[in-house]
């Protein structure tokens, strides 16, 4: 019987599982599925931001073709998206967690069933539900955002009821509730890595030492990257100092060796429901986050921290291969529907199949459109970026220990001249030819050295009703 379990997180970088390459961090479990799996070392998310991203894994499309290429809920996409069609395969469904699919944030979105867990507190979201019951008086219960958006953070629940424990306790109780004999289909998706870094205790104290410092090339250099970086999340606009930068990357690091206690814990469930050998599990994320390289944070860049993202796939029948050839998010509804034997027409994706035989010779990736938007187009060693505001190419010949170090762009160079005639193509195809705004976060109060105010706001009334007279709280 065939079961397919995918594990999603947000904002996690490719290199952060010790499997692949990482001495520093520890993610037992994930080294173990690894060794167990087939890697794909060359994985290109279709979009370095949230929404798109998830909106072409739900689609197979590239966000030329959909529209939605930043975080609002814009898209001209009119099928039903690949979780339905699993549904409808026969398969038993269920997604956990936080799906950010701004084109219904709290619908079922295909699946039989759905327990979600999404950034900000709605009285529609079951995780808020259960924090109000439980925990009344914890409001920022996935962390403090706002001007502590980067500061490294300890929760204010206890493990066994913080966010990432949560949804692991979910998935567990999913699996166990299904029959071996009937098709399974679980979609996990974890929040963390994505800030705000706030494991609970004592996971915060998983990582004492410095971490390996950020990748920062020569001042020169830095500066020619400026463009396709921007100010946005640059170190030097928070006022983060280099010992800010190497906490938060600690805590980062913490945050995901509690999700890998997760990822434990089902593939434990999986086994001894006699489930695991016939489980497609694929472990996978959105997209990654720059850790302080490049003297910036966050995501938003076609910097291979930001843009590449570790995709792990264990599928039944095939041992552990380490694979390089070039993949994206948009090849993940291919490939699970043809594992589940549910018919589709390839034309309907710009993905593939990535166990059909098939090979990408290159892949795209996209944030915002038109005047306001940066495109890339990579083969895996050779990647091109433009930047349409200044009209600006920047060119990076990446080898596996030494990426993005030198832009190199010469429109004389064969590799380039391949290179930019696709991404013309790519760019004159793309749907939405206007510039699209963030809408999904509630964006009231903006400072100079802080991301937007983005406090929550379902439960403003309760915080400030527990303000002692004669003192004033801003809530935002």
């Amino acid at each position: 019987m065939k079961h397919i379990l995918i594990i999603f997180t947000d904002q996690m970088r490719y290199d952060a599982i010790r499997a692949l390459g990482n001495p520093a961090i520890q993610t037992p479990n994930l080294d173990a599925l690894a060794d167990d799996s087939v890697v794909f070392r060359n994985c290109v998310t279709p979009s370095p931001v949230c929404v798109p991203a998830r909106h072409s894994l739900y689609t197979g499309q590239y966000c030329a073709r959909t529209g939605c290429n930043n975080n609002n809920s814009e898209s001209q996409y009119k099928g039903e998206g690949f979780y339905s069609r699993l549904t409808k395969a026969g398969f038993k469904s269920c997604c956990v967690g936080k799906m950010h699919h701004e084109i219904d944030p709290y619908g079922p979105l295909g699946f039989e069933k759905r327990i979600s867990q999404e950034e900000f507190a709605d009285s529609r979201d079951d995780y808020t539900k259960f924090i109000m019951e439980n925990y009344p008086h914890v409001y920022d219960y996935h962390g403090m955002r706002s001007e502590m958006y980067y500061v490294p953070q300890i929760s204010p629940l206890p493990a066994k009821d913080h966010p990432t424990q949560w949804i692991g306790d979910q998935s567990v109780e999913y699996i166990n509730s299904c029959n071996p004999e009937e098709p399974m289909f679980l979609f996990t998706s974890f929040i963390h890595p994505h800030p705000p870094f706030c494991p609970p205790a004592p996971w915060n104290k998983l990582y004492r030492e410095d971490p390996p410092a950020p990748h920062c090339p020569d001042k020169e250099d830095l500066e020619d990257y400026w463009e396709i970086l921007g100010d946005r999340c640059s170190l030097r606009r928070l006022m983060m100092s280099e010992q800010d930068v190497l906490r938060m990357k600690n805590f980062y690091y913490a945050c995901i060796s509690f999700m890998d206690c997760q990822v434990g814990r089902m593939i434990k469930a999986l086994k001894e429901k006699g489930m695991y050998e016939d489980t497609l599990i694929l472990f996978t994320s959105d997209h990654g986050d720059m850790m302080g390289d490049y003297q910036v944070t966050g995501k938003r860049t076609m910097m291979d921290s930001s843009c590449r993202i570790p995709f792990i796939c264990h599928y039944p029948g095939k041992g552990h291969e380490e694979r390089r050839d070039i993949c994206s998010l948009v090849d993940v509804a291919p490939t699970l529907l043809k594992f589940a034997e549910a018919a589709y027409d390839p034309a309907e994706f710009d993905g593939i199949n990535l166990f059909g035989g098939e090979h990408h010779d290159h892949v795209y990736s996209q944030y915002g459109c038109g005047d306001d938007g940066t495109y890339m187009v990579t083969d895996g060693v050779n990647k091109l970026v433009h930047r349409m505001k200044s009209d600006r190419y920047f060119y990076f010949r990446t080898e596996e220990k030494e990426r993005d170090t030198k832009n190199i762009y010469d429109p004389e160079v064969p590799e380039v001249k391949t290179l930019k005639k696709l991404l013309d193509a790519y760019q004159q195809s793309d749907v939405n030819k206007s510039k699209t705004s963030e809408t999904h976060e509630p964006t009231t109060k903006t400072h100079p050295h802080y991301v937007a105010r983005i406090d929550h706001a379902l439960r403003h009334d309760e915080e400030a009703a527990e303000i002692p007279e004669g003192y004033v709280i801003d809530l935002g």
